[in-house]
């Protein structure tokens, strides 16, 4: 699958669209991330690249945006996204996860203050869950198990702002659950289906975009 130069968030959404998954850093499968495919001059640079076009790419309507490839980030289309979150859930809202004993009450008291809250920017969401300085440590993992579980997205980017009203340093992540982004009905098709066969579909369709790609490749890529 030929990925076409990216030089803007525009280019990036339409890679997005049109592929279901795009991965941000280079991985186990050659040519498949943004790193790869966008000019080195662009990364650190007095333009905006691709630390700041993620922000626009990832609020807008077609894409989600997470750490979703053995815990690192990339794109899903909004399309593939029920697919990929029913075989990552494995069947499961994150209640029932819970009641069964799969996740922690640490991760309960992360996603529940999101589930009510909405959206929240990492650093509240730190501070509301008690981890930071002088809290409860281990915060990084944690949000970042519930994104490859797809209970919780990176719906934008925040930034601080200088005395001219530009905007500086790294953004801070903007977190939410899938379904107050997009519509709490938004993944309930999917739950219809085997997870097992959600699995299949993602990785046939990963298969048929890279061909040469090996079983042992996908399944590092997606931390299976």
């Amino acid at each position: 699958m030929k990925i076409p130069e990216l030089t803007s968030p525009e280019a990036i959404r339409e890679t997005v669209e049109r592929l279901g998954f795009l991965p941000f850093f280079r991985n186990e499968i050659p040519g498949f991330s943004i790193e790869e495919h966008t000019p080195p001059a662009l990364w650190f640079s007095e333009q905006p690249g691709p630390w700041e076009w993620k922000g626009p790419v990832a609020s807008s309507e077609s894409c989600v945006y997470g750490k979703f490839f053995r815990g690192r980030a990339g794109f899903i289309s909004r399309d593939w996204f029920p697919v990929f979150s029913n075989y990552r859930r494995d069947g499961y809202d994150f209640d029932a996860r819970y009641d069964d004993g799969l996740a922690s009450y640490r991760d309960k008291a992360v996603y529940d203050l999101l589930a009510e809250r909405g959206v929240l920017l990492s650093k509240d969401l730190k501070r509301l869950a008690g981890y930071g300085k002088d809290g409860e440590k281990g915060f990084d993992g944690l949000i970042t198990r519930l994104q490859m579980q797809t209970y919780v997205i990176i719906s934008d980017f925040c930034y601080a702002m200088d005395r001219h009203g530009r905007e500086y340093g790294w953004g801070i992540a903007r977190y939410a659950t899938p379904e107050a982004r997009f519509g709490p009905n938004w993944l309930a098709e999917a739950y219809r289906e085997d997870p097992a066969a959600s699995r299949r579909q993602v990785y046939a369709h990963l298969q048929g975009l890279f061909p040469q790609a090996t079983e042992k490749q996908l399944r590092r890529l997606l931390g299976d």
